[in-house]
């Protein structure tokens, strides 16, 4: 089963960092969060492979969105 990653609070998607198929290891950076004029990484969960990302640089997204999936 694969392992959500979520976005801590409501914001807009500064850039991406990881893609689909990449190794990706438990607080490597999956995006750039701006919220409250500062920009945050959100990290990943857990170690894995880049499943599927659902969101895009410049997406507005709300707090606890699903970003990307892990497996």
């Amino acid at each position: 089963m694969a392992t959500e990653v979520t976005v801590p609070m409501v914001g807009k998607i500064v850039s991406v960092e990881v893609n689909p198929g990449d190794a990706i290891s438990e607080n490597d950076p999956v995006v750039i969060l701006e919220a409250m004029k500062m920009e945050m990484p959100v990290p990943a969960p857990a170690t894995g492979t880049v499943k599927e990302i659902l969101v895009k640089a410049g997406d507005e997204v709300e707090a606890e969105k699903v970003i990307a999936l892990i497996e």
